[in-house]
């Protein structure tokens, strides 16, 4: 249910949070400097990732629509105020404590969140076979951790930590779908990064607004399988461009199952703002997408 971090990432998660609660600006030239092996930018920021990180660092921190529409309760009524709430999977129910959680009430497939930040999720595929108390252990566990610290993810500190059940999303297959991430630039959308084979072993595979695949990616996360377009690629752009107006740069998350869009997340650090799966000219060619207007030197 969880990741096992080997002692050189523990030791590494410890000094980021250290250095952030010291200096957010030192903790993300850390964290740059591990994941990208690479100095940090942020005078004269030109890649994608140095872009993002300036961004964080001097808007995220006072932006409390950034930080609502990460929080992954909070973010529905975003969508509500947007008129696109039939996007919204079903939420079963919404708890302070894993132990107050009413398995019988769930159906026989859900998955288990904490609202507060990346990768806290619990995945049941049966019901009758699925470890309550493990799960139990790991939300709590989960909701006590301050998310944002290790990865110096300024936005999510604000956010209630809470616990959620929620409808389980699967392929017309009856496989985990395709994740279909539109990056949107001052409200337009220009990229979709589309995760695939999640089941094996992730694959992520970068495409323009009209399904032509891009160079963006590193040979480790090629594709083996074709990627399908999705049947509703247009309607999706439609519905990315309407939830990024407010935002220089947002992505924005999307399921299909049989014949509906389902919304996934809005997320505004992808990786920490540190991805590794940029080759050069997608690093490169992001950035000179991402316009930070009035935020540069501010």
């Amino acid at each position: 249910m969880n990741r096992k971090f080997n002692t050189k990432e523990k030791i590494g998660r410890k000094v980021a949070k250290c250095l952030t609660i010291i200096s957010p600006t030192l903790s993300s030239k850390f964290i740059y400097f591990v994941h990208t092996h690479k100095r940090l930018n942020l005078n004269n920021p030109t890649l994608f990732n140095e872009k993002l990180m300036y961004l964080k660092l001097h808007d995220y921190k006072n932006n409390q629509l950034v930080s609502d529409c990460s929080d992954k309760i909070k973010v529905r009524e975003y969508l509500q105020e947007k008129n696109l709430d039939f996007l919204l999977t079903n939420v079963y129910q919404i708890v302070e404590d894993a132990n107050l959680i009413d398995f019988d009430a769930l159906p026989d497939k859900f998955v288990l969140k904490c609202n507060h930040g990346c990768g806290f999720n619990i995945i049941c595929t049966d019901k009758a076979n699925f470890d309550k108390k493990a799960a139990i252990k790991q939300l709590n566990e989960w909701k006590k951790t301050k998310y944002g610290y290790e990865s110096c993810e300024i936005h999510y500190f604000s956010i209630k930590p809470l616990i959620f059940a929620e409808e389980y999303i699967a392929s017309d297959e009856g496989i985990m779908p395709n994740d279909y991430k539109i990056y949107c630039f001052n409200g337009k959308a220009r990229i979709i990064l589309v995760c695939s084979e999640r089941e094996e072993s992730l694959k992520l595979t970068f495409f323009d607004i009209n399904w032509n695949e891009l160079n963006y990616g590193t040979e480790a996360f090629k594709a083996t399988k074709p990627v399908k377009k999705p049947k509703h690629l247009n309607k999706m752009l439609e519905y990315a461009e309407k939830l990024a107006q407010p935002f220089k740069f947002v992505r924005v998350d999307f399921y299909e199952e049989e014949d509906k869009i389902l919304f996934g997340e809005l997320t505004f650090t992808p990786a920490r703002c540190s991805a590794e799966y940029y080759n050069n000219l997608g690093n490169k060619e992001l950035g000179q997408m991402l316009d930070l207007g009035d935020i540069w030197k501010k």
